[in-house]
């Protein structure tokens, strides 16, 4: 049987979400062709909802919902959700990349720290629940973003060289050029509304906040406990499922 795993509820930890789902999802095409990626089934389960189940069990009460290609779909597939309340940001008129996505879906998210996931990402939860760390290590006074990191040379579906090197104290380098590192993004963070205190208008990517964050020692680091599966392809589906096959065996 799958490992079951203990809530350990923080007192602070963010009760708001942002959930990217608007990308286009080129990779996993010809699936993506006539349904979006965030609504790929791994396991009988569309990828969005293994990523707003667990934000539920964290005890997230609002998601902020990005929609772009094929949004119909995703709007009509969210439209009985109860858990969390979902709110979604339009986007049909334009893409606004990671960064651009957030900016615009700030009004609905508040002004304290949230949680931040791709509705791609997939993880199998060590015995404490992977959101649930982040909200206990989670520092306002020093982080305006902490990321889930997976360990590139063990997840499944990754093949890349990584996104960051982590220091002793948590804070995170981002990979120069031709160098490989230790850990990817695993695509769940929590993030402060500061990040985005000076943050361009129109479609930008988050990476440019996070190396900004990290130029002034903000950005840091989680290492997830547990396995991360990189669903990008229609190749990689079938070893997400194997995964979480054999963890419930």
């Amino acid at each position: 049987m799958q490992k079951k795993t203990a809530h350990v509820k923080t007192a602070n930890a963010p009760r708001h979400a942002m959930v990217l789902a608007g990308g286009l999802g080129q990779r996993m095409r010809p699936i993506t062709d006539r349904i979006p990626k965030p609504l790929v089934p791994v396991c009988g389960k569309p990828l969005l909802d293994h990523s707003l189940d667990k934000l539920a069990a964290a005890g997230v009460t609002l998601a902020v919902v990005n929609v772009h290609y094929l949004a119909d779909q995703i709007e009509a597939h969210l439209a009985g959700r109860k858990s969390p309340q979902i709110v979604i940001s339009d986007e049909r008129e334009k893409l606004l990349d990671t960064g651009g996505g957030v900016v615009k879906a700030l009004p609905q998210l508040g002004d304290a720290p949230f949680f931040h996931v791709n509705s791609d990402t997939l993880w199998l939860d060590g015995v404490t629940p992977n959101f649930d760390r982040l909200a206990a290590a989670y520092d306002d006074d020093s982080m305006d973003a902490l990321l889930l990191l997976a360990s590139a040379a063990d997840s499944i579906g990754y093949e890349g060289r990584g996104d960051y090197a982590m220091d002793p104290d948590g804070r995170l380098v981002r990979r120069a050029e031709r160098e490989v590192v230790p850990f990817v993004f695993a695509g769940a963070a929590i993030l402060s509304p500061r990040l985005f205190k000076d943050a361009p208008a129109g479609p930008f990517s988050l990476t440019r906040l996070f190396a900004q964050a990290e130029d002034e020692g903000r950005l840091h680091g989680l290492r997830l406990d547990g396995i991360w599966m990189h669903v990008g392809t229609p190749d990689a589906i079938g070893k997400a499922e194997a995964a979480l096959l054999a963890s419930a065996a």
